[in-house]
């Protein structure tokens, strides 16, 4: 159950009219997210809360850290998850820079790579369009997902002991705590965590950015810009927990099924 399937949204729970940057409870804290053990990779790019948006428009400052550029590169991801940027709609550089608070050049940049991850098309002498997405792209990501990861995750579950699991158990906690308050963004960033935490035992630095790339693009949201219910957030989630103790318990009928069904059993 991924991020991108088409269902019943819910709104993550940030303050309505707040400032760029002010703490709301209830989100996630970004530490929760980052591997606790040798084998955990940190997850990607911190983001700061946003204010109120309103449908179509650019999302609204975030507070971020790093090189500029990459900081723009991390909120524009978020709010392609979030569905604040619109499927079909185009944006121009200098126009999310000033919600941003910077120069069109980090965001032009920030979107061109976008570009090449395929989540924006350049738009000559107007912007960048956010790609519109079907269910169909979402299930051949699905199953290519699943072709790589599956046999990865077998092989592992016979060789990996129990002491290596509980050490990634942290990351399956933050997953459950993202979908508990219906943070998408965050529970985007806790999920690629886990994932590239469990496939970084395998030992194969080409196989964990290959399967991140993949599990990035099946995060973004389709066309027409529907959002995860929180409901289908914590099914996710507790499947984490549950391929945990799966791995643990050397259960590899159990390991193939809930590995299959996390990517084919959402629309994605």
């Amino acid at each position: 159950m991924e991020q991108g399937s088409a269902r019943e949204g819910v709104r993550p729970p940030y303050a309505p009219g707040a400032p760029a940057g002010t703490p709301v409870t209830g989100r996630v804290p970004e530490q929760l997210c980052v591997g606790r053990s040798q084998d955990a990779e940190r997850a990607g790019g911190a983001r700061g809360v946003r204010g109120e948006h309103r449908h179509g428009e650019p999302p609204a400052p975030r507070v971020v850290r790093h090189s500029v550029r990459g900081q723009i590169l991390e909120a524009l991801r978020a709010a392609l998850v979030d569905g604040e940027l619109i499927p079909g709609q185009v944006y121009s550089a200098p126009v999310l820079g000033a919600r941003f608070g910077v120069s069109a050049t980090p965001v032009r940049e920030a979107m061109q790579q976008l570009a090449t991850e395929g989540a924006v098309e350049v738009v000559p002498n107007r912007g960048f369009r956010v790609s519109e997405r079907g269910p169909r792209e979402l299930a051949e990501l699905a199953e290519v997902r699943a072709l790589i990861e599956v046999p990865v995750m077998l092989r592992l579950a016979r060789t990996v002991p129990a002491e290596r699991w509980a050490a990634l158990r942290p990351l399956a906690d933050a997953t459950v705590a993202a979908a508990a308050v219906g943070d998408r963004a965050s529970y985007a960033e806790c999920d690629r965590a886990f994932h590239r935490a469990v496939l970084t035992l395998a030992g194969n630095e080409q196989l964990v950015a290959i399967a991140d790339e993949l599990h990035r693009r099946s995060q973004w949201p389709l066309v027409a810009n529907p959002a995860t219910r929180q409901a289908d957030l914590l099914a996710d989630a507790a499947e984490h927990t549950a391929l945990l103790d799966a791995l643990t318990a050397q259960d590899l009928a159990v390991v193939q099924a809930l590995v299959r069904e996390h990517f084919t059993g959402a629309d994605v």
